[in-house]
């Protein structure tokens, strides 16, 4: 079983986001808690993939056509540490 850390920014993407975004935000987060990186990038609709330039080491899935989480993974600690929901926005703040 993995773990999710998420950034205490994270809450206040999550209160203005879709109804429809927040369904696929718990999917993803069940995917990634029992079957890891590895069930995730088995999954085609998530279209996981590893980010380059100022996110490297990082990782992105694709929630629904425009919207993205970012989030990095800990294997050593079986840990998931999710950065931010985009809308397909890869700046960093």
């Amino acid at each position: 079983m993995w773990w999710i850390e998420e950034h205490r920014r994270l809450d206040r993407q999550l209160v203005s986001a879709p109804r429809e975004l927040l369904a696929r935000y718990e999917k993803w987060k069940d995917v990634a808690v029992f079957s890891g990186p590895f069930g995730l990038r088995l999954l085609k609709g998530f279209h996981d993939e590893s980010l380059t330039g100022e996110w490297s080491g990082y990782r992105s899935s694709r929630l629904g056509l425009k919207s993205r989480v970012i989030y990095r993974f800990v294997a050593e600690e079986r840990l998931f540490q999710v950065v931010s929901i985009t809308a397909h926005d890869y700046r960093r703040s």
